[in-house]
Formats: C-alpha cells, structure tokens, sequence
C-alpha cells in the first residue's frame, strides 16, 4: 500500500504485480467523455501506481473490489485470467420484494440464465434478447429476508454489462436504487444502487499463490 494516497484512493492490496482497490459508488471506473468525467477509480490509482492498468469495470454505480495490473504484461495474464473465468467474484445486493430459498437447489444456490444483448436503441442500456444475445448466467442465495425487500449474495458465471442488475430486473426483483432497470418505485427505495462487489478471488499470476479479498458491504 502506498504511503500517501489521493483523497478517495483506497488500496487494499498492493504488490509489484497487481492491485486491489476499493471503488465507492458514484465514481467511474475508467475516464469518460467530457472535462467533467476524468476522475475515476484508475485516475486515481495512477496518481499513486503510475503502471496501474484496468481489466475489469465495475458500473459507476456499484461499489466495491476492483482489480488492476501493474504494466502491460501483467494485464495481458490478469485479461486472460478473466477471460478464462478463473477470477471468482461475488457480490450482495438487495432487491425489491421477498424471495424463498430455492427449493431444488442442495446447496442453496439458485440460477438465472437469460441471454442478453444491447439494447441499441437505448444504449448504454442492455436488454433480455432471448433470439440474439449472448448466454448469460447468474447464480443466486438468500442472505437475508427484510421489511419487502431480500439481501442476496450474487456470482456472475458470464460478464456481461449490466448482467446482475438487469437479469434480477427481469426475474422480476430490481435492486433498490437502480437507475437504469427499476420501476420508479424501487429506485425511490435507495439514494444508491445497492450492489456492492464483496469478494474477489485469484491466483496470483506471478507466484501462483492463492489470494482471496473480502470487502463488506456498507449497507
């Protein structure tokens, strides 16, 4: 970790090879268009770790772990690392509405697979496209049962834009806050989208050793 960090830099680890930093919601992951879009997580970073590299996003919105290389090869290995599904992410969110335990499932797990493409009339939105879209897929368990609404714990098996947020919409439980995909109602329920990335997992891709990083939920 960085003796001196900017003002809303937070590195939870760091090493010649990778970091890993916390992402409040409402900060962009990577720099966007106009003047008014340049702070974001990896600006930051850079400020600090002038080698740091994004490989992965996390919607301006969502809070949480968010990983980075340090230099070119290092993101080539961490890319491929992703791209091969062998970086283990969950996140928690709560939803609008109540949901039981899967009845089926043996270890309390649940699926939705649903395809997903982009939404070009309104993008950056991305919509159910069950003849067109990519195989998407979300696995699913209940945390906790509140007042009307349900904390879940979510894994990503696919990447795809905007996956948790709008498979969970379509399945009929929006989570609290969401701007793009909730009825006006369950945005209303949250100043925030409450979906935060909890835990990310890897094997170092240099030592091979086995990392794993947890970063609770502030909600």
């Amino acid at each position: 970790m960085a003796d001196s960090e900017p003002t809303g830099l937070r590195t939870l680890y760091a090493d010649d090879y990778l970091l890993v930093l916390h992402k409040p919601s409402g900060l962009l992951s990577v720099p966007g268009r106009g003047e008014d879009k340049q702070d974001c997580l990896s600006a930051r970073a850079q400020k600090v770790y002038p080698d740091a590299l994004i490989v992965h996003r996390l919607d301006m919105s969502t809070s949480g772990l968010l990983l980075m290389a340090r230099g070119i090869a290092m993101q080539r290995l961490l890319n491929a690392a992703f791209a091969g599904r062998e970086v283990a992410k969950r996140y928690v969110a709560v939803v609008a509405g109540v949901l039981a335990a899967p009845e089926r499932s043996t270890d309390g797990w649940a699926e939705i697979d649903l395809p997903i493409s982009v939404d070009w009339p309104n993008r950056p939105l991305r919509k159910i496209d069950m003849e067109d879209g990519k195989p998407s897929r979300t696995r699913w368990r209940l945390l906790e049962t509140l007042a009307n609404a349900t904390r879940l714990e979510l894994e990503p098996v696919t990447g795809r834009s905007h996956q948790l947020r709008l498979h969970l919409a379509a399945s009929g439980h929006a989570i609290l806050g969401d701007a793009l995909y909730a009825p006006v109602e369950v945005q209303q329920q949250s100043s925030r989208l409450l979906l935060h990335a909890r835990s990310l997992a890897l094997r170092h891709p240099h030592s091979g050793q086995a990392l794993s990083f947890e970063d609770p939920a502030p909600f």
